[in-house]
């Protein structure tokens, strides 16, 4: 992974990763698995990390994932849920500046793939097409050869994310879906097709339509989207409940250009770590 601000390489570190190399890695885990992954269950852990119990773990999860909080609003959280839910402070997210500018929608790692129907999105070692994400094989006519940009959360991240261009919304449907981890540790499994998902068409005024999707994980499956007709550049869309989740975005071949070391680093299959707000690129 490359990280932008830093200038460095590094590995990503992923939180709860002894549970899931259990899970994924081993036969009792996969023997389990349907137990662990199923809709009732899922509910139970979000009930649980809703209520003032879950507390208890959110100062070991800081330290765990060296978290600076001073980024974050001063305040007292009622659960588990309500510190992943948190804001950063004023003026620690500023947006892209410039009409033209493609802002990134969260606090992610990104991976670029084209879109076309022979072509497959590589999530975690499983590929995919880009109908499966959308749920719909036409999105193929409108945007053959466009980009399908993949911001990837980590379960540490920020998971307030905003809309990354000006526009309106034309559409929104919620695919409902079985819930699986985005992690590396799960490469050998079927992840984003089985996921809860919501695909938001939008019309941008500098990079014409475009699809938005938010992607729930394991034990998330709340995926929280205010309610707006318009909207304007870092204007915050919704927040993940719990857990690492990603966000999809498609653009047509013709509307966008992106910043180079961008280019340079997804070309070489690194994932570029980004914060909510940061330029991708610019418009055509």
């Amino acid at each position: 992974m490359y990280d932008r601000k830093s200038g460095t390489i590094h590995t990503d570190v992923q939180y709860g990763g002894g549970f899931l190399k259990t899970l994924y890695g081993t036969a009792f885990g996969r023997l389990i698995m349907p137990v662990v992954l199923s809709t009732p269950v899922s509910r139970i852990g979000g009930i649980y990390t809703d209520t003032f119990l879950s507390r208890m773990h959110i100062r070991k999860f800081i330290r765990k994932n060296n978290i600076n909080m001073e980024e974050y609003e001063e305040r007292k959280f009622r659960s588990l849920n309500d510190f992943f839910t948190r804001k950063v402070k004023d003026g620690k997210r500023p947006v892209a500046e410039g009409d033209d500018a493609f802002a990134a929608p969260a606090d992610s790692k990104l991976s670029i793939y084209p879109i076309s129907e022979d072509s497959h999105v590589l999530i975690k070692g499983n590929e995919y097409s880009v109908s499966d994400l959308v749920g719909s094989k036409e999105v193929y006519d409108e945007f053959h050869d466009g980009l399908c940009l993949v911001f990837r959360l980590s379960v540490d991240d920020y998971h307030r994310y905003a809309f990354p261009a000006d526009g309106k919304l034309v559409s929104s449907r919620h695919i409902k879906g079985r819930l699986h981890t985005v992690c590396d540790i799960s490469a050998a499994h079927r992840v984003y097709q089985e996921n809860s998902r919501v695909v938001s068409v939008l019309e941008t005024e500098n990079f014409g339509k475009m699809i938005m999707i938010e992607v729930g994980a394991l034990m998330v499956g709340r995926i929280v989207n205010h309610s707006l007709t318009s909207f304007h550049k870092g204007q915050e869309k919704g927040y993940f409940r719990l857990g690492g989740s990603t966000i999809v975005v498609l653009c047509r071949s013709d509307v966008l250009t992106l910043d180079e070391d961008i280019l340079e680093h997804t070309g070489k299959g690194q994932e570029v770590k980004l914060l909510c707000g940061e330029r991708v690129g610019r418009a055509i």
